[in-house]
């Protein structure tokens, strides 16, 4: 493998790994603070993308697609958790769980009964379409590098959010006490919203992202999620910071195994062989490198105990 061919998978590892961040930090903070386990978040992220196109179908406008996507995800999500999840939070994982799985099978009929059982799709607006050129003569799609520009001022913005601002605080304290907090005034059922509302947000606005790469389509939310559990658990629970870490090794190791796994076997099976049992182990890899890290450190890099 060429040395500009292993930059640009590295690129492509890195903006996977950007769109799972954008995913798991909504999953991790609504997790930390509410101790919910919420199965329903890859529909929220299957709501922004057709939001996204709709919208961005109807007006032609790229950024009015992405706001619709911020705007649709985030109304569901403070939906269901004033009408449902708000009743779960005192019962156990399994009671949540069977809750929000319910929840995937009614977003996803009623997401098929009003766009259909075909996939949508989202252009890449204009002023985002064609490559640039990088140091070294690399070619890469100026879409892709905004996906990963945009991911990384998002995570910028969540630690400041967390770290400066009142509500950050709150944040914060609800995830270590949140009994305290409801007797120092903090109303606890508004914060709970607000997150919910924010992970939401954040799971739509990936969902917006991603439908520009591939169709938009009913399911598309639930193997994203997948990963999204692998990155909080690689991460630690309730950490911004782990998540964003943990997507970028899930991405780049998704990334670079499906790139150089084939090319290890390619010299001793049939190329269909070697690209077959190499995408494979690539697929098997983040799930290794997820069992290897738990067993020095079973609270994630970044966890609490």
């Amino acid at each position: 493998m060429s040395l500009l061919l292993f930059i640009e998978q590295v690129l492509n590892g890195l903006q996977f790994g950007v769109m799972l961040f954008l995913m798991a930090a909504g999953l991790t903070l609504i997790f930390g603070v509410m101790g919910l386990i919420n199965l329903a978040h890859g529909s929220l992220y299957m709501i922004g993308a057709f939001a996204a196109a709709a919208v961005s179908a109807a007006t032609g406008s790229f950024l009015l697609g992405l706001a619709a996507s911020l705007a649709a995800a985030a109304a569901a999500g403070a939906l269901i958790e004033v009408v449902v999840i708000r009743r779960l939070y005192d019962k156990d994982h399994l009671d949540q769980v069977l809750a929000t799985f319910a929840l995937i099978l009614i977003f996803s009929e009623g997401t098929r009964w009003v766009f259909g059982s075909f996939p949508l799709y989202l252009d890449v607006p204009s002023y985002l379409a064609g490559s640039v050129t990088l140091p070294g003569g690399i070619e890469y799609p100026l879409y892709r590098l905004a996906i990963i520009a945009i991911g990384l001022l998002v995570a910028a913005g969540l630690f400041a959010l967390i770290a400066w601002t009142r509500i950050g605080i709150q944040i914060r304290a609800g995830e270590s006490d949140r009994e305290m907090i409801a007797v120092l005034g903090v109303n606890i059922s508004a914060l709970y919203t607000i997150v919910f509302a924010l992970g939401a947000a954040l799971a739509g606005f990936a969902g917006a992202l991603i439908g520009a790469i591939q169709s938009v389509q009913v399911g598309m939310g639930e193997p994203v999620l997948i990963l999204a559990f692998v990155v909080i658990v690689i991460g630690g629970i309730g950490s911004i910071k782990g998540a964003l870490v943990g997507a970028i090794l899930v991405g780049l190791t998704d990334t670079l195994g499906r790139t150089l796994l084939p090319v290890a076997f390619d010299t001793f099976m049939t190329a269909s062989a070697a690209n077959a049992v190499g995408s494979a182990l690539a697929s098997m890899s983040i799930y290794i490198l997820m069992a290897v890290l738990l067993v020095f450190k079973p609270t994630g890099l970044f966890g609490s105990a």
